[in-house]
């Protein structure tokens, strides 16, 4: 990469972007004139990165995977809860970091929640952008079949498809990678549509008794990058915000992403490194600070002394 970069011509500071695979990566990652690295991927790469960066001696904030959550407790208004359930688990075509893809749906309300959901997902028009459309399509084949594989698991192990996105009718003109919204119900944390990032249109309810048992099930999760509470119980939100393991909370937000000016990024293997991006902290990674002390000593102060310095 830095042989590239000479070639290129391009003076000391100019950004470039640079295309390549694990090779160039690994340039990147053990060169001597790279100082930082910041990453934004999967969280197996996200640790690979942090590890070979740091004992390269280099400062490394690396955001990895997330399955974010987004509980609603029975004294939500159920109607705003639903549409943002839709807005959060199918925007993008679910293909963000921060969408929503697991609803904890605590106590009696779940089956009225899910109702309300459904009923507003099918109106949702699928096709290729050119006219009206609400869902585009995925990024390549291969990941559409693979998004579609976790649905077919999703129903092999016993969840509840509400909605299925395999059946989509696209409004495209040619061919696409669409896979409709798909809705679960009924799914428990051991299932692979829950554990897994699937970043696609999946959407898995889970249903939970109590505040606590939902709180437990977010807590538990290995990820801790964005999650949403939904109530009218200011205390309750109080509580979440305090007690949920999470690096990015919203309280009737369903994505919480933060302004510009405040840290971006998650907890547990939702990050590796110190620093999050954005705000102050992205200013701090991406600089280094530097301490002068000066003195411009008159002949007079001259002579020995052993003690600590003093700035007096």
């Amino acid at each position: 990469v830095a042989e590239l970069w000479k070639e290129a011509g391009l003076p000391d500071g100019v950004f470039n972007v640079v295309h390549g695979d694990k090779v160039a990566v690994d340039t990147l990652l053990h060169h001597p004139d790279i100082k930082s690295v910041s990453f934004v991927g999967s969280t197996p790469i996200a640790q690979y990165v942090y590890r070979e960066g740091t004992a390269s001696g280099k400062r490394v904030q690396a955001l990895g995977g997330a399955k974010n959550h987004m509980s609603v407790l029975p004294d939500a208004d159920l109607d705003l809860a639903a549409d943002a359930a839709v807005n959060a688990g199918f925007g993008s075509a679910g293909e963000r970091c921060m969408a929503i893809s697991a609803l904890v749906a605590v106590g009696p309300i779940a089956d009225e929640l899910v109702a309300k959901i459904a009923e507003r997902t099918r109106t949702l028009r699928i096709g290729d952008g050119l006219r009206g459309t609400d869902m585009g399509p995925l990024v390549t084949s291969a990941h559409r079949d693979k998004v579609a594989g976790y649905i077919d698991a999703g129903e092999a192990a016993g969840a509840t498809v509400v909605l299925d996105g395999r059946k989509v009718e696209a409004d495209a003109d040619g061919e696409g990678f669409f896979l409709g919204p798909t809705l679960f119900d009924h799914v428990t944390p051991e299932m692979s549509i829950y554990t897994d990032e699937i970043f696609g249109p999946v959407l898995s309810v889970v249903r939970a008794e109590s505040y606590d048992e939902a709180l437990a099930l977010i807590n538990a999760n290995q990820y801790g990058n964005g999650t949403a509470i939904f109530t009218n119980d200011g205390g309750a939100a109080r509580r979440f915000q305090n007690e949920v393991q999470v690096g990015m909370v919203g309280i009737n937000v369903p994505i919480p992403v933060p302004m510009a000016y405040y840290s971006f990024g998650g907890w547990k293997n939702s990050l590796f490194g110190d620093s999050h991006a954005h705000g102050t902290e992205g200013v701090h990674f991406f600089t280094r600070g530097k301490v002068v002390t000066t003195r411009w000593l008159d002949p007079s102060h001259g002579g020995l002394n052993l003690g600590f310095p003093q700035n007096a």
